[in-house]
């Protein structure tokens, strides 16, 4: 993986050109996925002149849940719902790409990679790159939160942003404290430590506020900042 430049959590975006073609990862939560204002989001990242390359990690939404109620139903193991909930988070991707054909779709990182130097919008699908990786757990306490950091990680992304549905915080907060209240996922806090960008949270009715992150006039929500004690935590394979 590439060690990232380090910028401080939460200050205004690097606008040197080396840092403008990095991208910024913005995972989109799958609670998104049924609300009315979701083509809203996918517009702004599809809109041309943003400072930094965009790439999408979509959530699981409805098709995670299948997943969890089949295995609730059926009782079987935790590596095999991982690997369904990998084709879950890819049919809301796809289902993103329908909505918005402007976002590309990209499976590998050569084609990440050529889309970011593009400079055209991605909405990552995470099999081909994550299934079989030693260093992701193959549970539960890994969802698109983690994933998207992950990429982050091995993007050398410029930023992280979680967009959610639920409450954000309203100033700095530690990602072991968002993962005890529930917020992100157990192993985020993890992903979170070796991630040297920037992260955001940003609740959804905020893409004003995005908007303006993109153009690089604002800082996109909430920082997310690393927690040192989180290097490695239980569920996380190193």
């Amino acid at each position: 993986m590439t060690a990232n430049a380090s910028p401080s959590d939460g200050s205004p975006a690097d606008r040197s050109p080396d840092a403008a073609a990095r991208p910024w990862v913005i995972k989109i939560g799958g609670s998104l996925s049924d609300w009315h204002r979701l083509g809203t989001w996918l517009d702004l990242i599809d809109r041309p002149g943003h400072l930094h390359p965009l790439v999408i990690v979509p959530g699981g939404g409805p098709f995670a849940d299948a997943v969890r109620d089949a295995q609730d139903n059926w009782r079987f193991d935790d590596r095999l719902a991982h690997r369904m909930a990998l084709l879950a988070m890819e049919q809301f991707g796809l289902m993103l790409h329908g909505i918005c054909p402007g976002l590309q779709t990209a499976a590998t990182r050569e084609r990440l990679r050529s889309l970011i130097r593009a400079r055209m919008p991605a909405v990552w699908l995470p099999s081909a790159m994550a299934l079989d990786q030693p260093e992701i757990a193959e549970s539960w306490d890994v969802t698109s939160d983690s994933l998207a950091a992950w990429l982050a990680v091995e993007l050398d992304a410029a930023a992280l942003v979680l967009v959610k549905s639920g409450p954000c915080p309203c100033a700095a907060t530690d990602a072991a404290a968002l993962a005890r209240d529930g917020l992100v996922d157990a192993a985020f806090p993890h992903w979170r430590a070796r991630f040297a960008g920037e992260s955001w949270c940003i609740h959804r009715d905020n893409h004003i506020l995005m908007e303006e992150a993109l153009a690089g006039r604002a800082t996109p929500g909430c920082p997310l900042l690393r927690s040192p004690e989180a290097e490695l935590l239980p569920g996380v394979r190193a």
